[in-house]
């Protein structure tokens, strides 16, 4: 029969020629050899789908066609795929279920091309499943669905083989698990349902009963080794052979057995993290830190720390009180020395935990605040009536005047100062070790003790930048002060020298300070020596750059006579202006 100059052609028999063509492919699929499709071959095949779906109703097929496509993949799984699986067990089973779902991929697109007329019109005007669904729910439905149960309780077994050490074939597991990815695209819903509860389930099983034996037959540093491990290889079971997705689901799995059950016990019994800070293990305080910052449970660790650093530094103050104590018949040096001593012990136990928290601890907040804590208490505390204001503050004169007890280089000397101001951070009462470390200050300048300028600005500079320039504006005025007098002073001699007939014939320096700056001091009269007499009666007249009167607020008044070689130093302090 002809249609428009076209032969028709029936449904059964174009039908009997696509059989040739899929019993062909089906022979491909089984792996002979030399057998495939021309270029004619695969055009015969295709027109014939077209000359069926464009013939009009009622020799138009594309309804049959469409039905019988599915049909194809039925009969094909139900008498080959189905036989040959339920033949094979455990891993056997797994090689056999890749093989077939490549096959069957292989399967639908070239079917898939034959029947392509359909994808390409009838199929999108009637919105119906396209031909490459069709072929693979067809797989999922009749094989994977009533094999899927025993795949992943054999999957999860290799994965515990995996875990155990034992030689598994990762390429395998790799392959078979994507199968639940393919199969259920563009969605995870397959691959989350049908395996990953599963796996997870089988996770925390498998780590709950290996930490119920690991936390009783380890130390603690030797369970978070294994814990550490075991996490670490987790996440490279995700990148060999599970989907990405499943990463952190995982890692909260196995930490939740290995970490937070028995946080507890990790840090509190036997070996736990007191005993490693009481033994500087200072490999497994970093370990810990890391397991435990995984599950947010960082807090019960600092609070350790800070007990065990607060316990150390009062250990220390114990010491220092005891020793001060025996000593207190004996001279005030000896006991000031130990004072000095408690200082250093502090600051060198400080140094030790703060390497612990910049290193262990990854300077984590958390344990910065501990250490700020534990430190609060010590230095808060003092020595046998010396307040920690004024310990610190004689430490800082000891570094800072000449022929102090600290023999320190140049930089040595900025780093005990950097550590004594952030000692001072801590204490409570700064108001008062500013007020000794001043008064100090101030005797080291009036008396030229001294060691450097520089590293006295440097503690000014120190001082302001924690705790404000109200603290420091006065030693600063201080330190001016004394630069404005030796300016002062070489002015005056250069006069002296232009102006012989002025010359007093003493040595004079004079240092003049402004009220507010300086600590005070209590007041004395002054006793002139004779040579310095006439100078009352006739004092000397400023007549040019740098001279002085001698009515002046003064604080060191030093004297030699130049005609009898004899010699006075006499200090005063009083209000009065040059």
């Amino acid at each position: 029969m002809m249609e428009g100059g076209r032969q028709i052609v029936a449904l059964e028999d174009g039908w009997k020629y696509m059989v040739t063509g899929v019993d062909k492919l089906k022979r491909v699929l089984a792996g002979e050899d030399g057998v495939g499709f021309t270029p004619n071959e695969y055009i015969n095949l295709y027109t014939t789908i077209y000359n069926m779906c464009t013939q009009k109703p009622p020799n138009e097929y594309s309804q049959e066609l469409y039905d019988r496509y599915r049909q194809t993949f039925e009969e094909y799984i139900n008498s080959t795929v189905l036989p040959s699986l339920k033949e094979k067990h455990g891993e056997f089973l797994l090689r056999e279920l890749l093989q077939r779902w490549r096959n069957h991929k292989l399967f639908v697109r070239w079917l898939s091309r034959f029947f392509h007329y359909l994808d390409r019109y009838f199929i999108s005007r009637r919105s119906l499943t396209s031909l490459k669904d069709v072929g693979w729910n067809c797989f999922k439905e009749l094989v994977f669905d009533e094999l899927k149960t025993t795949v992943t309780t054999i999957l999860i077994g290799m994965i515990d083989e995996d875990r155990e050490g034992q030689r598994v074939d990762l390429t395998l597991l790799k392959n078979v698990i994507d199968i639940y990815d393919e199969i259920g695209q563009p969605h995870l819903t397959v691959y989350e349902e049908d395996f990953e509860e599963a796996f997870r389930k089988g996770t925390t099983d498998y780590y709950s009963k290996k930490a119920q034996t690991w936390i009783l037959e380890n130390t603690c540093p030797e369970y978070m080794l294994k814990a550490e491990e075991c996490l670490k290889q987790e996440k490279e079971r995700v990148e060999h052979y599970l989907h990405k997705s499943t990463e952190e689901k995982l890692m909260k799995d196995a930490e939740q057995e290995l970490l937070a059950r028995h946080a507890d016990q990790i840090l509190k019994e036997g070996s736990g993290c007191k005993v490693l800070l009481c033994d500087e293990k200072v490999e497994d305080l970093s370990r810990m830190f890391r397991l435990f910052s995984r599950i947010s449970d960082l807090p019960p660790v600092s609070k350790i720390f800070e007990e065990h650093v607060n316990e150390e530094g009062l250990s220390l103050l114990k010491q220092a009180i005891d020793a001060v104590n025996s000593k207190k018949d004996e001279k005030k040096d000896v006991a000031g020395a130990l004072e000095l001593d408690f200082v250093r012990k502090i600051i060198r136990l400080h140094d030790k935990y703060k390497a612990y928290v910049t290193g262990c601890f990854q300077n984590h907040t958390q344990f910065h605040k501990a250490l700020k804590e534990a430190f609060k208490v010590v230095c808060n505390k003092g020595v046998a009536g010396c307040t920690s204001a004024e310990m610190f503050a004689t430490y800082c004169d000891n570094i800072l005047k000449k022929g102090g007890s600290e023999k320190l280089s140049e930089e040595a000397i900025e780093e005990n100062l950097d550590k004594v101001v952030t000692l001072l951070t801590y204490i409570s009462d700064k108001d008062l070790f500013v007020e000794f470390h001043r008064k100090k200050l101030g005797r080291r300048l009036l008396f030229e003790k001294s060691g450097n300028d520089d590293h006295e600005r440097s503690m000014i500079s120190k001082l302001k930048q924690y705790f404000g320039g109200q603290f420091t504006s006065k030693m600063e005025g201080m330190l001016t002060d004394m630069t404005t007098a030796r300016d002062n002073q070489v002015k005056f001699e250069d006069y002296l020298s232009l102006n012989p007939e002025s010359h007093p014939r003493v040595d004079l320096g004079v240092t003049v300070l402004t009220t507010g700056h300086w600590p005070t001091y209590k007041s004395s009269d002054i006793k002139l020596p004779s040579e310095m007499h006439f100078l009352k009666k006739k004092p000397l007249k400023p007549s040019g750059p740098g001279a002085l009167s001698f009515g002046m607020f003064l604080t060191t008044l030093s004297i030699s006579s130049l005609e009898k070689g004899s010699a006075s130093h006499s200090k005063l302090l009083k209000d009065g202006t040059s």
